[in-house]
């Protein structure tokens, strides 16, 4: 679309959200008064504006002018003037005040601000005490309009330019002229590339010490980011940050030890391996969930418990079920050892034995359950009967990154906790976790280390169990009365390089076969919206509503015609189209509904939710990225979006803020991780083989409880299961577990 301009005074302002900067305001063009809203610095009435932006149509306002940039111009004019330092806008002066001061100095009074502040004593009223209050508020107003246009001014989006002069101040433009780059280490959104490109605008040097330290620091967050590494090997680190800067290795190599000697970055030896470099979070992360881990050990050794046996063949008894050997010995070993981790696929019996640890252990002791996402927390509730809270409740989440109420000082009041879906726990949510867990705790892990690792750096299921520092018990066996199940036993097949059972009928495991990737997608639509349905015996009267709710498609890609962006686009208009009176808001290439599944991408820390419990309404913070919900209502006039969340948070949008939500008919399996749907639909119709792989196949179906549908080509899924590429990520976990481990007993400091 393209950019206009508007020149306008500044009448008044109807709505300023002071959080993000959005604001609607009316200016006047000649004798014209029209309706402008966007994130903008706060305007006072008498200021010469010019907006940059476009035109729109507002269901209700009307005709509104959408700024994305704005250039101010003092006000001239002695009346002008009054109103705009009689508005409100700079502390100590109101409409009496303003006038003489106007009366004073008249249309110099601008430049008298600018330049001779010390000269408001003149006026009567006016001490030097309250004309230094005036300047500062004054230098404060003036320090964030300059920062706010001098970032745009650069194409830093009016959103993060809000977020860049709140964290810099006044100083905003004297800071980035002397160094742009230092946005990239202060300030989460910021990239290395934003940074850059106002640098050579400027012409700084290319081979600043000031840019090659800040691409040192931006690979490193990338890796931990897109990668899931808690490090990189200092070579690979130098020949990336020389390649990206085309810059001399020995130069990068001096600045990687300058950063190291400024503890911007630490280095160390992993055995075997070159030299390695990392952020200073995630070293001191991994290296304190190692300590942790080990002190919890031996703070809680293990104690053999007698009549445990008989206990658990009673349970057996009571309930009418069999344990095998391994399931037997993973619940003597919870009630016995300290630390337990229990890992093993779909239908090994993971769920029964949690059942049964909590009826062995909770006469005698409190029990807390926790699990890292909304849906898993609830599913968790589900199977055992007992209350469980996602991992950020539980630790009361403060607002801000990986900062927790609970901690050391602070811990959960509990004999036990048990941590379900482990491979989705990153190592900083790890390291949190474990430092609300006081000394003689016991802590069982359960998590299938099959499943793709944690979207957030480190990989600490498989590290923990591959230590082999930590108590475990890998169930290997299928449970007697999943047998039956053609997902599970598939599941194992392909685990196992097999290719699974594709021919049986009367089954809960389908496969269709299209050979076109276009053909793959309408059969899937064809599938939600009356196929399925039918099959599932839904009412008639809810098909579309309940395919919603009960079916999850799932797909390894976002891009192409079976990719998560098409066929979430497909979806939509198949099972929530357009229709009068249906209330929606457009943003981007999207048109949110209400009824639609939306999924919020990325940790929003400041974003405020409202649950509703027994007790009433409970407020918070934090909407975290794979939370899933629906959309309850929308109100197109004040471009606000409320979600009602699986674990009944109710959050509102507003229109900036809905860039971290998409639409989630149809998932990526990574997204997927930790939930489980009653039905998973999944194309096989190729893609970069880097995603088609054995344990996404594998992920994937283990989503599923009741029915899987397979659509495309069996040659694509011989592919997948033959393709057992793991993408190594680069962690230290392991290592460091081992290491303490050879301290033997130890007490935290």
């Amino acid at each position: 679309m393209e950019q206009e301009q508007l020149t306008a005074i500044v009448q008044d302002t109807t709505f300023r959200n002071d959080e993000n900067g959005y604001t609607v305001l009316h200016a006047v063009v000649g004798r014209t008064e029209h309706t402008i809203v966007g994130i903008l610095p706060e305007l006072s009435p008498g200021e010469n504006v010019t907006f940059e932006g476009h035109w729109t149509e507002h269901p209700t306002y009307g005709r509104q002018f959408s700024s994305n940039k704005c250039t101010i111009t003092p006000p001239t004019g002695k009346s002008a003037i009054e109103k705009y330092l009689g508005s409100g806008l700079i502390k100590g002066i109101g409409p009496s005040t303003a006038k003489l001061i106007v009366q004073h100095f008249g249309e110099g009074t601008m430049d008298v601000l600018d330049e001779h502040p010390e000269r408001l004593t003149e006026i009567p009223g006016i001490g030097p005490k309250k004309a230094a209050m005036i300047m500062e508020s004054y230098t404060e107003q003036m320090g964030m309009r300059r920062a706010l246009v001098f970032l745009q001014n650069y194409g830093i989006s009016p959103n993060l330019a809000m977020k860049v002069a709140k964290y810099y101040g006044e100083n905003t433009v004297a800071l980035i002229r002397q160094n742009p780059y230092r946005m990239v280490t202060d300030i989460d959104g910021v990239g290395f590339l934003t940074a850059d490109r106002i640098a050579i605008s400027m012409g700084i040097d290319p081979m600043s010490e000031h840019r090659i330290r800040a691409a040192l620091f931006y690979l490193l967050s990338e890796a931990s980011g897109n990668g899931g590494h808690t490090y990189l090997p200092h070579e690979a680190l130098k020949q990336r940050a020389a390649a990206m800067l085309r810059a001399d290795e020995e130069l990068v190599d001096r600045q990687i030890t300058q950063g190291l000697l400024e503890k911007m970055m630490v280095g160390f030896s992993m055995p075997g391996e070159d030299d390695a470099v990392c952020l200073p979070l995630y070293f001191h992360a991994e290296n304190e969930v190692a300590m942790r881990l080990h002190y919890l050990m031996t703070a809680r050794p293990y104690k053999r418990v007698t009549g445990l046996d008989e206990r658990i063949a009673a349970y057996e008894a009571e309930q009418g079920v069999q344990f095998s050997q391994r399931q037997k010995k993973a619940i003597r070993s919870a009630v016995e050892e300290g630390v337990l981790v229990i890992t093993g696929g779909p239908g090994t019996g993971k769920t029964t034995i949690i059942r049964c640890i909590l009826s062995l252990l909770k006469e005698d002791n409190d029990i807390l359950l926790c699990a890292p996402t909304g849906r898993a927390a609830k599913r968790m509730s589900e199977a055992t009967g007992e209350e469980a809270k996602t991992i950020h409740r539980l630790l009361e989440y403060g607002g801000e990154a990986d900062t927790f109420a609970r901690g050391q000082d602070y811990p959960l009041e509990c004999d036990c906790l048990i941590v379900d879906e482990m491979s989705m726990v990153d190592v900083v949510l790890m390291r949190g976790l474990l430092r609300a867990i006081t000394p003689g705790t016991r802590l069982i892990l359960v998590g299938d280390a099959d499943q793709l690792p944690s979207v957030g750096a480190g990989n600490v299921l498989h590290d923990i169990l591959a230590s082999d520092a930590v108590p475990n018990v890998r169930l290997t066996d299928i449970f007697r009365q999943d047998e039956s199940s053609m997902i599970v036993l598939n599941a194992h097949k392909i685990n196992h390089g097999e290719m699974p059972i594709l021919k049986n009928k009367d089954t809960d495991f389908f496969f269709e076969k299209k050979m076109l990737q276009s053909e793959a997608a309408q059969t899937i639509c064809q599938l939600l919206q009356t196929r399925l349905p039918k099959y599932l015996r839904f009412p008639e009267d809810k098909w579309r509503s309940e395919a919603v709710r009960t079916i999850q498609v799932l797909t390894p890609t976002k891009k192409g015609d079976c990719g998560a962006i098409h066929l979430n686009q497909l979806l939509q208009a198949a099972l929530n189209p357009e229709r009068p009176g249906q209330d929606s808001i457009a943003h981007g290439e999207t048109e949110f509904r209400v009824g639609d599944k939306v999924i919020q991408t990325k940790n929003d820390y400041q974003l405020e939710y409202k649950r509703r419990t027994q007790f009433g309404w409970e407020d918070g913070t934090g909407v975290f990225n794979g939370d899933v919900g629906y959309v309850e209502r929308i109100d197109p006039a004040e471009h606000l979006l409320t979600v009602c969340f699986d674990d009944d948070r109710y959050v509102t949008y507003q229109k900036q803020q809905l860039d971290a939500l998409e639409l989630a008919y149809c998932l990526t399996v990574h997204k997927s991780q930790g939930s489980e749907f009653p039905v998973v639909v999944l194309p096989v119709v190729g893609g970069p083989p880097m995603l088609m792989v054995r344990n996404l196949l594998y992920t994937a179906l283990t989503r599923a409880r009741h029915l899987v549908v397979l659509v495309g080509r069996e040659e694509v899924i011989r592919q997948m299961v033959e393709n057992n590429h793991i993408a190594a990520r680069y962690t230290m976990l392991r290592e460091r577990l081992v290491s303490y481990q050879t301290l033997g007993e130890m007490k935290m400091p």
